[in-house]
């Protein structure tokens, strides 16, 4: 596996290394569907089993696009080419679409294209290509915007030392040097202005996004304190839990403690018709049918979609309200629908299950599967590392024969893992607790 791997990087490279050597010798004016037909042949060999949305190769190319009629514009207006924004689009790529082979790949192709219509000018293109690649490293991940900052004044001091290495350049070599330091301050600077609009064109999120919706005095999360605290502290410990699982399978941990935090919007509409916000001695289900129950519950799905949206979620965002069940199982109430009819053929039970879909992430998937067994964990009498461990199993079980994780990408061994790391906070969270004497009455 390892060694077809590799095979299909080396073919991956070298159609690259073909494809632009005829666009230089065709013209740059095939340079756009060549990117195109480059992104094409990559996804196909390093990503064979994922369907790759038609939108990310729009955006992709609408960045590309953007560099390459910036430019097109200060080369042809005779200014100094030093003046290309070329950081500026790596920049943005990894932090949008957070991943690095496909960053690099726009690196690649950009900075050939700028070479080539700067008069087949090798040596911009080198500068530009280490420029792209370093700047792809180093804001990777980020969370903070002064990360940003702080990565373009290390981007312009690598430019201006690449110059010096290079020094091709044989006229203004100071003055060349500041712009390319003021090059890569400039390029962050506008990473930051201009990553909300991008986000809002592309329907994504970033991690700073992500971020500053995981402030508490976020107004959906204030609601959640003030009107289903059982909600909103089931929530937060839904998000730790997926936040542990997605670093154990190289999933991205900060988007499933966001998404998880957001799971349960849904049920601020109605928050006493669910247990976790209810008194152990009235439940508002006991005069209502199991029919109507499980409408009830399974609305808030639909609810917390329409309650996301008019906060203008991100639709990554989204998608954990919509497929934390999955197409589960209402059991409780289905069980409930089967004890009070006469005739069990008349209850169906695609009637008691969830619309769906299906969790199609990594991260959707751990939210779902976090989701069940702290709610199933709540219910144990004696909770105790043996319990929890035997209910844990169980519940993955359960949700993989039932086939709610047919869409996602977890193998059995992240599976496996998933559940050590349930197992393990689950423990800690409700161990048993030492019943201390009391003291003796004089």
């Amino acid at each position: 596996m390892i060694k077809q791997s590799v095979l299909s990087k080396i073919k991956f490279l070298l159609g690259v290394a073909l494809t632009f050597t005829t666009s230089l010798i065709l013209g740059i004016n095939l340079s756009i569907p060549l990117f195109l037909v480059c992104l094409v042949l990559y996804t196909k060999y390093s990503y064979p089993d994922i369907k790759q949305k038609t939108y990310n190769l729009l955006n992709l190319s609408f960045m590309f696009v953007i560099i390459f009629a910036v430019s097109y514009m200060i080369i042809k207006k005779g200014l100094p080419v030093l003046y290309i924004p070329f950081s500026l689009i790596p920049m943005l790529c990894i932090i949008l679409f957070d991943n690095l082979e496909i960053s690099l790949l726009l690196t690649l192709a950009s900075a050939v294209v700028i070479g080539s219509i700067a008069g087949n000018n090798h040596l911009l293109a080198v500068l530009f290509l280490i420029s792209g690649i370093i700047s792809c490293l180093m804001v990777k991940d980020v969370r903070r915007r002064m990360q940003i900052i702080h990565t373009g004044v290390a981007i312009g001091l690598i430019q201006a030392l690449t110059l010096f290495f290079i020094h091709q350049f044989k006229t203004q070599f100071a003055y060349s040097y500041l712009i390319l330091v003021i090059n890569g301050i400039v390029c962050s600077i506008i990473v930051v202005g201009i990553l909300p609009i991008f986000e809002y064109l592309f329907n994504t999120v970033t991690n700073i996004s992500l971020l500053e919706l995981a402030d508490f005095h976020n107004p959906l999360l204030q609601r959640m304190v003030m009107e289903a605290p059982g909600t909103y502290h089931h929530s937060l410990i839904v998000g730790n839990l997926s936040d542990a699982a997605c670093k154990a399978v190289g999933a991205n941990a900060l988007l499933a403690r966001i998404g998880a935090y957001y799971h349960d919007i849904g049920k601020l509409t109605k928050p006493d018709y669910f247990s976790e916000n209810q008194g152990s001695e009235y439940t508002k289900h006991e005069n209502l049918t199991p029919a109507m129950s499980k409408l009830v519950i399974m609305n808030h799905v639909k609810e917390g979609e329409d309650l996301a949206k008019k906060y203008k979620f991100s639709p990554r965002l989204i998608d954990f309200i919509r497929q934390h069940h999955g197409s589960s199982l209402v059991y409780y109430f289905y069980r409930r629908a089967l004890e009070e009819s006469e005739n069990h053929d008349d209850v169906e039970e695609e009637e008691f299950r969830y619309a769906g879909p299906k969790p199609n992430s990594k991260e959707t998937a751990i939210v779902l599967l976090a989701d069940s067994v702290e709610a199933a964990t709540r219910t144990l009498k004696e909770p105790n590392p043996a319990k929890i461990e035997e209910l844990v199993h169980k519940i993955m079980n359960n949700k993989f024969i039932d086939g709610q994780l047919d869409e996602c990408d977890l193998t059995l061994k992240d599976l496996e893992r998933i559940s050590a790391v349930f197992i393990r906070i689950l423990s800690g969270i409700y161990h048993g607790r030492v019943s201390y004497p009391e003291k003796d009455k004089p």
